[in-house]
């Protein structure tokens, strides 16, 4: 097989109808195969060749290829849409909104690659509104024509209206998003300056004070949701997406699905959360998630966030304290009480310690061995 022969393959929709995107170097082997595939019908769009989604034709392409080109499928195989039953509620509520008159919208294929790349909520909401925001600076330009001069005339504009540093980076993702993952253009803009990450320490609440807040919350159901946020390091959409089976009496056990990158995980469950959790059961009776609305369905993630606020404006907490805050409480308290880090890590879903390290910065015992040069 030559070196130099490779198709790569991808999802495309069009017309609502899945297809299979074919890119290659032109080469007149590849063009002549091309030609025998079911159908082959080019993209002016899209700038590749393409055939119906089907197994049928997913495998006639390998046999077709197999021994004459390399097929690449990493832009293929792992981005299948994950949907069963539709549009990823996060994504489609872009495509169905209203907007003002002469607003550019977030293109579809961009809509799309989020879909099925299966990336979270908050990453979908983030990229979204990034990404206009900076299509919408150029109102006169047609999208293709924007190049680095003009993102970085933009990302300066952004730095002289006093923009965070993380506000910036994420604003270079989703740019950076469109360019090199939805256009297949990797590192189209890998010169792009990016301001240094601020460092900033989590922000943490003792011990009395989490037990304060629980005993300030208005009922049982407020007070689990604090406790579960607390007691077993979840964050706040984790707790929203908890199912009723996912709370494991038996093991003492949480199960966290799908969460921050598309993975499983357990956590620990305090007995005392357990005995509320029983008690809110019965007078609440939850039907799907753990925790559902007044007419049902998932909770909101406003409410939760009241919900904290509400309870540390009684309890005179005068730290702010969020859902990450209990998170972080979790974390800190446990590595005070000596639980290992790498445990910790496991716990709180992170893939590298590297992120659970920042949680010695601000345990207590860190310092408790060093003596102070005053005294």
């Amino acid at each position: 097989m030559s070196s130099c022969k490779t198709i790569t393959l991808y999802h495309l929709m069009i017309n609502n109808q899945k297809m299979i995107g074919i890119k290659f170097v032109p080469d007149k082997v590849i063009q002549a195969l091309i030609k025998t595939l079911n159908s082959p019908k080019w993209s002016e769009v899209h700038n590749l060749v393409y055939v119906a989604n089907t197994p049928a034709n997913l495998a006639q392409i390998y046999n077709t290829f197999k021994g004459v080109a390399f097929i690449n499928y990493n832009r293929f195989l792992p981005n299948r849409p994950l949907n069963k039953g539709g549009d990823l509620p996060e994504v489609d509520w872009y495509r169905k909104r209203t907007l003002p008159k002469n607003y550019q919208r977030c293109p579809e294929e961009y809509l799309l690659k989020l879909e099925l790349k299966r990336y979270a909520g908050n990453t979908v909401r983030t990229y979204v509104n990034l990404f206009e925001k900076f299509i919408n600076h150029y109102p006169n330009y047609e999208l293709q024509t924007l190049n680095e001069s003009h993102i970085r005339a933009y990302l300066q504009r952004l730095i002289s209206r006093k923009k965070s540093n993380s506000y910036v980076n994420q604003s270079i993702n989703a740019i950076k998003f469109y360019y090199e993952v939805v256009l297949g253009m990797p590192n189209r803009f890998y010169e792009l300056e990016r301001p240094r990450k601020e460092y900033k320490l989590p922000e943490v609440v003792s011990k009395q004070e989490i037990l304060s807040l629980i005993a300030h919350t208005n009922n049982i159901k407020h007070k689990c949701i604090i406790a579960l946020l607390y007691g077993s390091g979840l964050r706040r959409s984790e707790l929203l997406n908890l199912k009723i089976e996912d709370i494991d009496s038996k093991r003492m056990l949480v199960k966290i699905r799908q969460a921050k990158g598309n993975k499983d995980r357990l956590s620990i469950l305090s007995q005392n959360a357990l005995l509320d959790l029983r008690t809110y059961y019965k007078q609440f009776k939850p039907k799907e998630y753990l925790f559902e609305g007044q007419n049902g369905g998932q909770y909101s993630g406003q409410a939760v966030v009241k919900i904290i606020k509400n309870a540390a404006k009684k309890a005179k907490i005068t730290t702010k304290v969020t859902p990450h805050t209990l998170r972080h409480s979790f974390a800190t308290h446990l590595l005070e009480a000596g639980v290992d880090l790498r445990q910790i890590q496991v716990l709180l879903g992170h893939q590298s310690t590297k992120t659970t390290e920042i949680y010695t910065h601000v345990a207590t015992n860190t310092f408790k061995t060093i003596k102070n040069p005053l005294d």
